[in-house]
């Protein structure tokens, strides 16, 4: 199975993609490479093999040229059996969901999985941690949402006059992006102008968390005050409605 291994290598193939096309875990994965002659794998995963590398049988693995072309086409053939496959694994989850936005919803979860799966270094997994408080925060924060738009665009996944959210801020967010990673390709300025800019980006941010926290303290001490004014211990479902309108009112006295 060397040239089995090496094929799939140069095609860029991972073992766990791999697996899943066959429909097997990654452990019976390995045991199926292990075995030396093909014709010992269960004849649909051999079959499956087969038409995954377009031949016909398994002494046709040295003929094949792994071409541009070809790697586009089994790379075509691995998408579309994986969509499948990972869609019926999922869609009893995915109840309520239109078609598109579950085909969607099961090709992020399989390229979480899969990535995560392949994680070595522990890069996917932080790069995961922050693309969720990403996620978390493009309800409140409309940039994020024309940060997605600009890589999109840049990647070459989206036409670069499409502006699926404000046309004119994502313009303008586009250009200043543009000019930005223009200068970060280029080296970006000196080192002593980029430390003085890391340095209030630092203090913005650690500003923004004292304003939270004062805030904080200041809605736990109106919180407090309307508890005591209407003769209450705690929040309740009971009273919760009552609360929040004296919490209300104590803040529009300071106004």
């Amino acid at each position: 199975m060397k040239e089995l291994n090496a094929i799939l290598t140069e095609l860029g193939i991972s073992k766990v993609r791999f697996a899943k096309y066959l429909g097997v875990s990654r452990q019976m994965l390995y045991n199926y490479l292990s075995i030396d002659d093909i014709n010992n794998w269960p004849k649909e995963k051999a079959t499956k093999l087969l038409s995954l590398l377009n031949i016909t049988d398994i002494s046709e693995l040295k003929n094949i040229k792994i071409t541009g072309e070809y790697i586009i086409e089994v790379e075509n053939r691995l998408n579309e059996a994986v969509k499948d496959s990972s869609s019926k694994e999922v869609i009893a989850d995915l109840k309520g969901f239109n078609k598109k936005e579950q085909e969607l919803l099961s090709d992020i979860i399989s390229i979480l999985k899969e990535r995560l799966s392949n994680d070595k270094t522990k890069d996917s997994y932080n790069a995961f941690v922050y693309l969720y408080h990403f996620i978390q925060s493009m309800e409140t924060n409309q940039e994020l949402k024309y940060n997605l738009a600009y890589f999109s665009k840049t990647l070459g996944f989206t036409d670069p006059m499409e502006f699926a959210f404000h046309k004119d801020k994502q313009f303008v967010f586009e250009s200043i992006m543009f000019s930005a990673m223009t200068l970060y390709n280029n080296g970006g300025s000196s080192k002593n102008k980029l430390g003085d800019a890391h340095k209030r980006f630092v203090q913005s941010i650690e500003q923004k968390k004292e304003e939270k926290l004062s805030r904080t303290q200041e809605l736990n001490t109106v919180k407090i005050q309307a508890l005591k004014e209407l003769g209450y211990v705690e929040i309740n479902e009971d009273n919760a409605k009552e609360v929040f309108e004296k919490i209300a009112e104590i803040q529009s006295r300071k106004v």
